[in-house]
């Protein structure tokens, strides 16, 4: 999987599970609602600093952000 699909994609599903919206997690994280849109949509290539800062925000490990999902493996 491309690694900036697999960012994205984890970055709005647990941004979807902590209740927040795409606006609310660029305050906590201090980036732009567009950054995290492009983010999400797997069309930005996010630097170390920028995962860790989201997934301090998200209140996560920055590995979660970086693994594909366990969820629906099996």
């Amino acid at each position: 999987m491309d690694m900036r699909k697999l960012v994205g994609a984890n970055v709005a599903r647990i941004r979807r599970e902590r209740g927040l919206t795409q606006e609310a997690l660029a305050e906590l994280c201090g980036l732009s609602q567009q950054y995290l849109s492009g983010l999400e949509r797997g069309q930005r290539n996010p630097t170390i600093v920028t995962i860790y800062e989201i997934a301090m925000a998200l209140g996560v490990s920055h590995i979660e952000l970086v693994q594909p999902d366990q969820q629906g493996a099996g």
